[in-house]
């Protein structure tokens, strides 16, 4: 027999036993078994440390909400930190390890934190950036030198970096009735809703439907309630109407009643079924909603609160009545209510001694003593613990006589022996996701609580979730929410008979006790009650502002224990009711939610490999390939032994003094058809493209609707009623969404229709001097001299027996055309132009050699349009027209984008003859020590063999009026301080003689 499993009792499988190790050590549980609940069962009471100050912590809860017990979940390399070991299904062959701490979890050296006191106060890290004001470690300097240490203590377990082998999988799913928690509640609406004939989704985040009925010990309809809720779901099985979903949390309520919830099918396996996912991430669209929560136990404030064995009662009831596992031999409660009562009674039928109950009310009721009379415990009404007694687990707990209406002591104190101390501080309505939902929460003074607030979407609560804690009343609120969320009128009706201890719900208003030691209000993250004061008297009043000085319900724990008790105690300090102090509004997730559910299938196709038609020729002739945006393109076709710079130094020089070609198929191509086609890119665009000729393209500007440049790119007219419109690779789907919003949403009378054919066409580009030279030997059916093929000009003929589409224009400043065909022979027109290119010394060329020559002709991409530039700003408004309105024309014009003063694309070269960087300041007094003063930024650099410098473009403050001037390159991340000169964006060609040949 385990040292603290019942002889009998619980919903485990005694018959079927489960071998598992934590840290190390191995355990046995059973099959029906928690982590947590084998630990207890095993006699462990350490489960980790704390976050600031590694004070040893055991188990508070038997849920979701559990803040201190939490592990790591160790599956071959993988690695899951803060997982809940109350959410932890015991299988055979689980791998667990305690965290945040060193070297063991028993001796752990960073416990000397506790000796920090006031230095590890609330807040102590945002006072590390002022620093003192003398030494070395002035100001900032101080928080750089305690950075490190900080960042190395942040957080509690350790993420892993293996490749998770894991699948996962998306769902979405539509229901007329989504029906959150499976407790008798949940379950009684969901019956009332399918009987109505309504398609029913039930959700609950624990492998047994039946929520408290697992664990009350009432008695439903003459049966045991956890039977009551056995049978009740097998009857739900046996409906076509109704989606049954254990293990499953709903984390999320968005607009338009849609959830997302988490369903874990496959974490408590040891080995996943063919095909199972680990993790299936749901999408539901409900007509409506019942939000059958319930509500969490919170817990007291007093000093020692957070002693391994100091525990939730319920909680010890749950571990006693579902797991058979008793939380201490000899038991203490502390209560503010009488919920305590009936756990000290399920706890004595158990096995365990009840040796106090200590409530801080003077008055009881006869119903609670005769309860307690049961358990034959000492009672001491109008009493508080004050302090615990122990180290790393509890041995005994102090009070004293307690005054509740003013908070004083008197008499002596009193020890009493105890390994475990429940507590029972009220109960906080589960409200999370009716908060998300919309809406502020509505304070009760009677259940001293947080209720849901007035529903802003369709749904409904019943049961703990409303404040309405007696099982016989959740039913009563289940069936009626079940029936009008299926859309049916509430008719009387008889409802099983329910046997329960008769509990008043209201506690008294008594949250905290204060005496000498630390006394905790958020376990997770060692907020005291002292922590709360301090931002009180620090000025941080605000319910935001304290929960984010001193993280008061941040990260898992998102307030499920800590919300109303700091609350109340900054209200104290205020001196101001609860409700008007108010509460934060819950936001999801409302429990952790794996990273790879969300991705789910799509997992390693968010960032596809997309080819080009040519890929297989680059790869097979040497190309080094790298990811630009989505696509994979050849950074360079290297020769033995040359490094990047060499090799695209030598492709960018052979294009300029000969010819070069460059697979451009990743360009965007959208066909913008129709009558309005015409009138609909004078729209888009902020030039003209209606005067357009047939057989002609245009270069082309667009806007955002704010007035800052979006994209650029060539369309070409092919048809009266027929364009083709390029964009830059990057840009292409967010171009793509630009105009189907205009024209669905704006201009829907417009008679036109864009579709992608990005991947319809296999394009290269020819460039160079010898470049018309090469197409005339090898396109067949046109002309393209420059009488035929002017600049600008589209032509339509053969290469080695493939239609093609042919246009001349120009992104490396050299004479240059595009060549268009069907993706599937775009190998082999490349080829083709390779084989008639080798005369004349054809050389193929990459994005380095690319981005090198439109660095030298000044043209503008990504770098320079990010989001922040107008057109101004690249000297492109001679594209903006005066002659029609166009997509930001409204708005480019306002004060601030026609500042003298803006950021304006100049170039600029090295006066050092060093490489230049991208994202590198420039400053106009440089100063290496306090780095300061910046007027602009590198966008893009390169070495230039044109000009046989090291030179760049870049964003700089009244660029234009400080050409010929100098300045400097400041950048101290990569140490690279030096002058350079100012100068105007067109490095080469800038009169176009080249390019227009």
């Amino acid at each position: 027999m385990s040292p603290r499993r019942t002889e009998t009792g619980g919903r485990i499988d005694r018959l079927k036993t489960i071998r598992f190790t934590f840290d190390g050590a191995s355990y046995t549980g059973h099959a029906g078994d928690t982590l947590a609940s084998a630990l207890l069962a095993n006699g462990v009471t350490l489960y980790g440390r704390s976050f600031k100050y590694h004070r040893p912590r055991g188990l508070l809860t038997a849920g979701v909400e559990e803040p201190n017990a939490l592990v790591t979940v160790l599956k071959g390399e993988v690695r899951e930190p803060n997982v809940a070991a109350t959410m932890v299904e015991l299988h055979d062959g689980l791998v667990a390890v305690s965290q945040n701490r060193f070297p063991s979890l028993a001796w752990d050296v960073s416990a000397v934190n506790q000796l920090g006191g006031k230095l590890l106060s609330a807040g102590f890290y945002y006072k590390t950036f002022m620093g003192p004001v003398i030494g070395p470690l002035k100001g900032t300097r101080f928080w750089m030198f305690c950075e490190h240490f900080i960042r190395r203590a942040a957080g509690l377990g350790r993420a892993g970096s293996a490749a998770d082998p894991a699948r996962y999988e998306r769902m979405n799913a539509f229901c007329d009735v989504l029906v959150v928690g499976s407790g008798p509640a949940g379950l009684t609406a969901a019956k009332a809703a399918a009987d109505q004939g309504a398609r029913v989704m039930l959700s609950e985040l624990d492998p047994r439907f039946g929520g408290s009925a697992n664990w009350s010990n009432e008695t439903i309809d003459d049966l045991p309630a956890a039977d009551w809720a056995r049978r009740t779901v097998a009857q739900l099985e046996g409906y076509d109407n109704v989606r049954l979903l254990p293990r499953t949390t709903v984390w999320g309520y968005y607009d338009s009643n849609t959830l997302a919830a988490l369903e874990r099918v496959t974490d408590h396996k040891e080995t996943p079924g063919k095909g199972e996912p680990r993790h299936r991430y749901w999408a539901i669209r409900a007509r409506s909603v019942v939000l059958a929560t319930g509500a969490f136990e919170r817990p007291l404030v007093f000093p020692g609160n957070d002693r391994p064995g100091v525990m939730l009662a319920h909680a010890a009831e749950r571990y006693a009545n579902e797991f058979g596992v008793l939380a201490g031999q000899t038991v203490a409660l502390f209560t503010n209510n009488d919920s305590a009562y009936r756990c000290a009674l399920a706890l004595k039928k158990a096995g365990a001694r009840i040796a106090a109950i200590v409530d801080v009310r003077s008055e009881l009721s006869g119903e609670m003593r005769k309860l307690a009379e049961e358990t034959e415990a000492e009672i001491f009404p109008g009493h508080a613990v004050i302090a615990t007694e122990g180290g790393k687990a509890l041995s005994g707990v102090k009070l004293q006589r307690f005054d509740m209406t003013n908070g004083t002591f008197t008499g002596d104190s009193r020890s009493i022996h105890a390994d475990c101390l429940l507590m029972s501080g009220g109960w906080s309505p589960t409200i999370h996701l009716a908060s998300q939902a919309g809406a502020k929460a509505q304070w009760n003074a009677a259940r001293q609580a947080f209720l849901p607030p007035k529903p802003t979407q369709n749904w409904i609560g019943a049961g703990a979730f409303t404040g309405s804690f007696s099982t016989a009343e959740a039913m009563i609120e289940g069936r009626a929410a079940g029936l009008a969320a299926a859309g049916a009128q509430a008719t009387p009706a008889a409802l099983p008979p329910v046997e329960a201890v008769a509990c008043d719900p209201d506690p008294a208003p008594v949250f905290e006790i204060r005496a000498s030691g630390k006394s905790f209000v958020d376990f997770q993250h060692d907020v005291t009650s002292e922590d709360v004061r301090l931002a009180h008297r620090e000025g941080f009043v605000s319910v935001e502002h304290l929960k984010r000085y001193t993280t008061l319900g941040m990260a898992t724990d998102q307030g499920k224990n800590s919300n109303v008790p700091g609350l109340a105690i900054m209200a104290e300090a205020l001196g101001k009711p609860i409700p008007e102090v108010g509460t934060t509004r819950f936001r999801a997730p409302f429990a952790p939610v794996s990273i790879g559910s969300l991705a789910a299938e799509r997992f390693g196709d968010l960032k596809p490999e997309r080819l080009t038609p040519m890929h297989d020729w680059h790869v097979a002739n040497g190309a080094t390939m790298y990811s630009a945006g989505l696509w994979y393109r050849p950074m360079i076709y290297g020769l033995a032994g040359e490094t990047v710079e060499q090799a695209y130094v030598r492709e960018a020089r052979a294009t300029r003094e000969s010819a070069g070609i460059v697979d451009v198929s990743t360009l965007g191509k959208i066909a913008v058809q129709g009558p309005d086609a015409a009138e609909f890119l004078d729209r888009v665009y902020t030039n003209m493209f209606s005067t357009l000729a047939v057989g002609k393209a245009r270069y082309g500007l667009m806007l955002r609707e704010d007035g800052l440049a979006f994209d650029d790119g060539t369309t070409w007219r092919l048809g009266e009623q027929d364009f083709l419109m390029t964009t830059t690779t990057a840009n292409a789907g967010k171009v793509m969404q630009h105009l189907e919003y205009f024209l669905d949403v704006v201009w829907p009378e417009l008679k036109v229709h864009v579709t992608s054919v990005t991947d319809q066409w296999a394009g290269a580009a020819i460039g160079g001097p010898k470049a018309r030279q090469i197409l005339a030997g090898c396109v067949v059916g046109t002309a393209v001299d420059n009488a035929a093929l002017p600049f600008m000009g589209i032509v339509h003929g053969q290469i080695a027996g493939v239609p093609v589409m042919i246009c001349r224009l120009s992104f490396s400043g050299e004479m240059a055309f595009e060549v268009y065909c069907g993706a599937d022979h775009g190998t082999h027109v490349w080829e083709a132009l390779i084989e008639a290119g080798k005369p004349f010394g054809l050389v193929t060329y990459g994005l380095e050699a690319l981005g090198t020559m439109r660095i030298e002709k000044g043209h503008v991409t990504g770098a320079e349009i990010d989001g922040r530039t107008t057109a101004r700003d690249l000297h492109l408004d001679w594209m903006l027209s005066k002659k029609k309105p166009f997509i930001g024309s409204a708005m480019m014009d306002r004060e601030g984008l026609i500042s003298p003063d803006r950021l304006e694309l100049v170039g600029l070269v090295s006066l050092d003859n060093r490489p230049l960087n991208g994202g590198a300041h420039i400053v106009e007094e440089l100063d290496e020590s306090n780095p300061h003063g910046s007027i602009g930024h590198i966008t893009a650099c390169c070495y230039s063999p044109a000009l046989g410098k090291h030179i760049a473009l870049a964003l700089i403050k009244g660029g234009k009026a400080r050409h010929g001037s100098r300045a400097h390159v400041s950048d101290p991340l990569r140490n690279r301080f030096g002058p350079v000169e100012i100068v105007s964006n067109h490095f080469y060609d800038p009169d176009g003689s080249r390019m227009h040949g």
